[in-house]
């Protein structure tokens, strides 16, 4: 480490820090495994960046949320088994690292430094939080102690995650002397979430004289996917460094210290449109839901329509053409123009591809119906028989092959019950649970522009299920422009039913869009999972009773 008189002419000596942040994906629960990257990254991160300091994301031995692997009686065993192979790993550059740590009884989420083959300092989390996704406090009791650690001749000081969107823990580091800190995370992707982690970090830096460093976890867990997109930020609130979102390295930066520790301002990185980032956060769930449980490939019914184009599209960029397999599955109402872009697309994108007729099966079932049925007209109930054929099917190629069924719902109809129980329902994983049907257009034109996979009349044509003659979902349906915002401000916002009629809307389509949401939440239990990307969706953000008299209004 250089030293030289400082600029500013006061003798004190400017140092030369180096900061490596570790952004990476760590599974959940393999306490080993995660300690071993964390041992290699650290090692890389001397050798390729000279690193005094290496950075890593929130509870990164147990992985991010480890939920009630917490309980689990030999959790402390294993904690300190990974921790005792960190301090014996004789690892040159310091760490900060996150783990789950008892003491007096309870259980802090907690960062701690290690460095020379020692804990040096551990710092536990003041906040944990108890929303939205999060149920910290479940498991977690708060800190209250500050703590600001001497590494290299520069005051550090340590936070973890909802530490810096709370009051306090920032204030009171500066006011001990800290001119680095150091902000642990584990924070989920949302399509707003950087914007707001941006003027979060320039308020708390500027106001406090204080640079941040904050290092983000990256990767898919479950429903939720972590974006990455760590970043620093100087004393004056300016940003000086930017990692990618959605994938993993090591990103040095460089601090100069005498009195501030001013970062080395890197190159700003192009910013990135809502419809890539929504569909770079599909991509890294699905692909890491399906390696992570350890599935070869992946099996779905591809229909003509928008919303399995948009799936096919985005399972074959996260995993490769070789682990897809798309069925057509067609019956008497299937267009021949649904049977054309159905293989069109499967040709352009590669993947194996088959058609397996379902009438045979539907007329054998109608058949041993035909007694019960006798005297009934036909309604839904075949319509329905069509989607759980449909779902038969895909799920014995499963068990077969051991392939992952991706249905290919959207949050729209799963929010108005728009799909069939153990039909097009019936899977392991939908990548599109949570984005909106108009979004689904917007992400096909998106992928369109990196190359022209997805046929143009899939984008233009009326969305169809096709399970009777001529149907049209709007036939049944308000409009997708009109139906996602009243969605929106119901169950993302909380709005009441005459709250969005005042917003402009018509009361028809909003008491059906409000009825049918709470009419179909027993649906939604009994959905896949699928990746998060707006700031409630269905699944650990909304827990509704599915038995219950609440009547809509105010």
């Amino acid at each position: 480490m250089s030293q030289q008189p400082a600029a500013d002419g006061s003798g004190q000596a400017t140092r030369k820090f180096t900061v490596v942040m570790a952004q990476m994906d760590f599974l959940v629960g393999d306490i080993p495994g995660n300690t071993r990257l964390v041992i290699d990254a650290v090692r890389r991160a001397g050798q390729e960046h000279n690193a005094d300091l290496v950075v890593f994301p929130e509870l990164c031995l147990t992985g991010y949320p480890p939920e009630d692997l917490l309980l689990r009686p030999s959790l402390d065993l294993r904690i300190n088994q990974a921790l005792d192979a960190l301090c014996q790993a004789n690892l040159s550059p310091a760490c900060v690292i996150g783990a789950p740590i008892r003491r007096g009884g309870l259980l802090y989420n907690a960062a701690l430094v290690i460095d020379g083959g020692e804990t040096v300092a551990t710092y536990f989390k003041q906040f944990p939080p108890n929303y939205q996704v999060f149920d910290e406090k479940r498991y977690f009791a708060g800190g209250t102690e500050t703590c600001v650690v001497d590494l290299r001749g520069v005051p550090v000081g340590l936070t973890v995650c909802e530490d810096l969107w709370s009051d306090g823990p920032v204030e009171r580091s500066a006011a001990a002397g800290a001119r680095l800190l150091i902000n642990l995370n584990a924070s989920p992707y949302d399509s707003g979430k950087q914007a707001r982690r941006k003027a979060l970090l320039e308020g708390k830096s500027r106001d406090n004289a204080i640079s941040i460093v904050y290092a983000n976890l990256v990767g898919g867990q479950d429903e939720l996917v972590f974006d990455g997109g760590s970043m620093v930020y100087d004393h004056s609130g300016e940003l000086a460094m930017e990692a990618p979102q959605f994938g993993e390295g090591l990103y040095p930066v460089e601090f100069l210290y005498d009195y501030h520790c001013q970062p080395v301002s890197q190159p700003p990185l192009p910013q990135p449109s809502l419809e890539e980032n929504v569909y770079k956060a599909l991509i890294l769930g699905v692909r890491d839901y399906v390696n992570k449980n350890g599935f070869r490939s992946v099996v779905m019914g591809l229909s003509g329509g928008i919303d399995s184009a948009v799936t096919l599209a985005v399972a074959v960029d996260a995993l490769g053409a070789d682990r897809v397999h798309a069925v057509m599955m067609p019956f008497r109402y299937t267009s021949s123009m649904s049977l054309e872009d159905a293989e069109a697309q499967a040709k352009a994108l590669g993947v194996r591809y088959d058609v397996f007729s379902i009438e045979p099966m539907y007329d054998t079932f109608m058949s041993a119906l035909a007694n019960p049925f006798q005297g009934t007209s036909p309604d839904t109930t075949e319509e329905n028989l069509q989607a759980r054929l449909r779902g038969v099917l895909l799920m014995s190629l499963s068990n077969k092959f051991g392939s992952l069924v991706l249905t290919t719902g959207n949050k729209s109809e799963l929010a108005v019950g728009y799909s069939t129980l153990y039909g097009d329902m019936a899977g392991g994983f939908d990548a599109l649970k949570d984005v909106p049907k108009t979004m689904v257009f917007r992400l096909a034109r998106y992928r369109n522009t990196l190359s022209p996979v997805i046929p143009e009349r899939v984008i233009t044509r009326p969305p169809s299920a096709e399970l009777a003659p001529d149907q049209k979902d709007e036939d049944s349906l308000p409009g997708y422009d009109v139906l996602d915002q009243i969605l929106n401000l119901y169950v993302e916002r909380d709005f009441s039913a005459e709250a969005i009629v005042a917003e402009g809307f018509e009361r028809a389509d909003v008491d059906r869009a409000v009825r049918l949401v709470d009419l179909n939440e027993y649906k939604r239990r009994q959905s896949p999972i699928g990746v998060r990307i707006s700031e409630r969706g269905f699944g650990k953000d909304r827990r509704y009773p599915i038995t219950n008299g609440w009547k809509p209004g105010y």
